[in-house]
């Protein structure tokens, strides 16, 4: 089929080129979002071993430092379970939804990233 000329484009053809571009678009985002999950998966590996120090360290405290770190470890536990959980809805979202799902776990590694980080000055 030959492309129409210039003043020939019929709202067929205009639908059909967006209809190609908005799937070309989409498999570009789902690419996308299979490196964002790799990623996230990669950062909370690096989170479970940084909370694994800490629970070394806790191992070796006692009294109120113990306690503190055993609270401490307990919440940046509970912080990488809900950005877990976020990273399982990215993967889950539609190519049209990830975008916004993606958000959701950066948003809740940055939390659990800053508690630790202030958990770490807090016990050096």
């Amino acid at each position: 089929q030959l492309t129409p000329a210039i003043g020939q484009t019929t709202s067929s053809d205009v639908s059909k080129q967006t209809k190609e571009a908005w799937e070309t678009f989409k498999a570009y985002m789902a690419h996308q979002k299979d490196e964002a999950v790799a990623d996230g998966k990669m950062l909370l590996k690096k989170a479970d071993a940084k909370i694994q120090e800490l629970e070394g360290d806790a191992a070796k405290a006692s009294g109120d430092a113990k306690v503190e770190y055993e609270k401490t470890i307990k919440k940046l536990k509970e912080m990488r379970s809900d950005a877990a959980k976020k990273l399982d809805d990215l993967g889950n979202s539609s190519a049209d939804a990830w975008v916004g799902t993606k958000e959701g776990f950066v948003e809740a590694y940055k939390d659990l990233y800053d508690a630790y980080k202030e958990a770490v000055s807090k016990f050096k």
